[in-house]
């Protein structure tokens, strides 16, 4: 009986975790410790948006990072001035380590000088994308 008991509170558990993750996975929101980072067009070897720069942290083997590239392509071709930048994650580790990137996607909403406004870890919805360049802007 104890481990029937035991099992079905493991079980529990287990799925609150679950539904509680893939509820935070996506969202776009401040952090604070973003609070005054700022990327350089220098750091990829780009050129920041007119008016925000969505920049996309991928790896080669990661599945949501080819439908992020794919909303965030949609969203800079709707928003007039913002451009979408896709950056290796594995090739550019000392970017990875200084903006504290822990997981593939992650994405960083950029204003005009390139302060980071917003981050989304893991596929950002394409409504939540488009609020969130209401503030960089």
């Amino acid at each position: 009986m104890t481990g029937l008991v035991v099992c079905v509170a493991v079980l529990a558990a287990a799925s609150a975790f679950g539904v509680l993750h893939r509820r935070r996975s996506g969202r776009v929101k401040v952090r604070g410790r973003d609070d005054g980072k700022r990327l350089q067009a220098a750091a990829w070897g780009g050129q920041l948006g007119e008016r925000a720069t969505l920049v996309q942290f991928s790896s080669a083997f990661c599945a949501p990072c080819r439908a992020t590239r794919r909303i965030l392509g949609e969203v800079a071709g709707l928003v007039p001035g913002v451009t979408h930048v896709e950056i290796d994650a594995e090739a550019h580790l000392d970017l990875v380590r200084e903006l504290e990137i822990l997981k593939t996607p992650t994405v960083l909403v950029l204003d005009a000088q390139g302060r980071v406004v917003r981050r989304a870890t893991g596929q950002p919805r394409k409504a939540d994308v488009i609020a969130a360049l209401g503030e960089a802007v």
